[in-house]
């Protein structure tokens, strides 16, 4: 995390050109300010900058105006940024279906300040989880969800995360498919975790399909949400090894572990700012 709550982490892309790295190092230290962290990255195929910079004001400096300033600057480089107050915990807004482990894993890892961010709600398909959140002290609106009724139910889900004023979604084991018009409107990323290493064993029951076909590594991959199934930009990947002795239930117990520990580690790169998205990949900067 940052190391203090006056420090500003952007994150840019955009055409690689020469002295990318000296005019934001510049640009920064003209204004008084001082690099705390920067890393960059070229895409040699695409040709593509990235850059991760983050920087202390002067005590006396406006931070949202140093942030606006910096934008500009940045855009007239014919670069994009995104910029964040290191002090600002963005909301984020979980949902759920009965699988309680990555709820369970997140709430507590942010009750215990690891994650940098205010937990503003839960939404879910299925009644089994209001008390546990009820418990945490987190509102939880349960939100049937059929064929049928898909349309209206992505209608109320908009409505609570806008109530709420969720600026990330974060899929905890929560077993529905989120149609494009949702994503879009929603306007917020969308992170989901999956039980498998994805591209193997996409969709469905990922365990059972991984057992039959004897696979030695299973793994679980955290990933933005797109409108194709399982198909966003990874974020974060592991696997576990596992032997023919094994069957579908040693799997799912096994798999637990790392679907949490992967998922919580995607969530706390977002929250930090160490994620870009662009295409079908990330840049994830240390």
């Amino acid at each position: 995390m940052a190391a203090s709550a006056d420090t500003l982490i952007a994150l840019l892309h955009g055409p690689d050109q020469p002295g990318l790295v000296a005019k934001t190092a510049g640009w920064i230290f003209e204004r008084g300010g001082n690099i705390l962290h920067a890393d960059q990255h070229r895409d040699m195929e695409q040709g593509v900058f990235f850059q991760r910079i983050e920087w202390a004001s002067p005590p006396d400096e406006d931070l949202p105006s140093e942030r606006d300033a910096f934008a500009a600057f940045t855009a007239s480089l014919g670069m994009k940024a995104r910029i964040l107050l290191s002090g600002h915990r963005p909301r984020v807004a979980l949902m759920v279906s009965r699988a309680d482990h990555c709820f369970h894993d997140l709430i507590l890892r942010w009750k215990a300040r690891e994650l940098r961010c205010e937990i503003c709600g839960i939404l879910s398909n299925h009644p089994d989880l209001g008390d546990a959140a009820q418990g945490y002290g987190l509102p939880f609106v349960h939100i049937p969800v059929t064929r049928g009724s898909k349309p209206d139910a992505e209608a109320e889900q908009i409505h609570r995360l806008r109530q709420w004023g969720a600026e990330l979604v974060v899929l905890a084991r929560y077993m529905q498919i989120l149609s494009g018009p949702f994503l879009e409107t929603l306007g917020a990323p969308v992170i989901n975790i999956h039980h498998s290493f994805l591209p193997a064993f996409a969709g469905a029951r990922p365990y059972h399909q991984a057992h039959e076909r004897g696979v030695k590594l299973i793994g679980a991959t955290a990933h933005y949400v797109t409108a194709i199934l399982d198909d966003g930009p990874i974020i974060h990947q592991d696997v576990i090894r596992v032997s023919h002795r094994h069957g579908v239930e040693d799997l799912i117990r096994k798999g637990r572990h790392l679907e949490k520990s992967v998922l919580a580690q995607a969530v706390n790169w977002h929250l930090e700012n160490r994620v870009l998205a662009y295409g079908a990949k990330t840049v994830v900067f240390d």
